[in-house]
């Protein structure tokens, strides 16, 4: 396990301040604000420390509301909205200098036996045959703004091993192309046995790359590069079959529409050994920046 996976485990293990209230820190991101996967993945964790152990979400849904301080603790205050006989209701609100910022539902549920069927996993290269974050970004140095870019990039993705199937939109050279994107990725170390923390760490990496899709439908290369501007909405999770955020995950996403300065992101979650594990859909603002 690399320093940069510690980090992050210690940024999940929220600290508990009184009953149902948890309070979390955050890190530098590419861009000066909270990165919207982490407080996605904590406030999973804030509610999760309310439900019983025997319980896991299988879903959540989300508002991205303000831009986050990344300076600033942000305090997770959990109301107990339902404790069934199979499933739990959490709602979540994440709240920063004394406004929302975030708001989450999410819904557990006990394991239980039941119909089952899924998809087909759709071909991917091996992702040990894809170059690594570290070795492929460099290469696009000179298309970012600042020439910086890489080190936060990489920085910013340290504690996980994420590794492009498909073109990522800064390489894409204005040209529009399909709006579909894959990567695999999977944790810098192994993880302890707790199913809660896998799945709070792919949430976690969820919105790292989902817009993505929408970008490459129009040739822009991203925030990075700076032909667009933009920011989370909201975003959804289904969870399907158990996973391990610490083994190979391929992320299969793509986008079906932008329209109004928005932009919709759909994707699918698929073990190595193609189980469907998660669908995730998030919508984002998505803009032309002004002239």
């Amino acid at each position: 396990m690399n320093e940069a996976l510690t980090d992050l485990l210690d940024l999940l293990d929220l600290e508990q301040i009184e009953e149902n209230i948890f309070r979390g820190t955050s890190r530098t991101s590419l861009v000066p604000r909270v990165f919207g996967g982490q407080v996605a993945a904590q406030a999973l964790v804030a509610a999760g420390r309310t439900v019983p152990g025997d319980r896991l979400p299988h879903s959540l849904h989300s508002y991205f509301l303000r831009t986050g301080d990344s300076g600033a603790p942000i305090v997770y205050s959990v109301d107990r909205i339902r404790d069934g006989r199979s499933f739990t209701t959490r709602r979540v609100v994440a709240v920063q200098h004394g406004q929302p910022i975030f708001h989450l539902s999410a819904s557990f549920q006990k394991y239980e036996d039941g119909l089952e069927h899924q998809g087909t996993m759709p071909a991917a290269p091996d992702p040990e045959s894809l170059p690594t974050a570290a070795e492929a970004l460099p290469h696009y140095r000179d298309t970012f703004r600042d020439p910086g870019t890489v080190e936060r990039l990489l920085d910013a993705r340290g504690a996980v091993d994420l590794r492009y199937a498909t073109t990522p939109p800064w390489g894409s050279d204005g040209r529009p192309t399909k709006p579909r994107s894959q990567v695999w990725f999977r944790t810098q170390g192994k993880l302890a046995d707790d199913p809660l923390l896998h799945i709070c760490l792919a949430t976690y990496v969820s919105d790292m790359t989902l817009l993505d899709s929408v970008l490459l439908a129009h040739g822009r290369g991203g925030w990075a590069v700076g032909d667009v501007v933009g920011a989370s909405l909201d975003h959804a999770m289904w969870f399907h079959r158990p996973f391990r955020a610490d083994e190979w995950l391929l992320y299969d996403q793509e986008s079906p529409s932008a329209a109004a300065g928005r932009g919709l992101g759909q994707a699918r979650i698929w073990t190595q050994d193609g189980r469907l594990a998660v669908t995730v859909i998030q919508e984002g603002v998505v803009r032309v920046p002004r002239a």
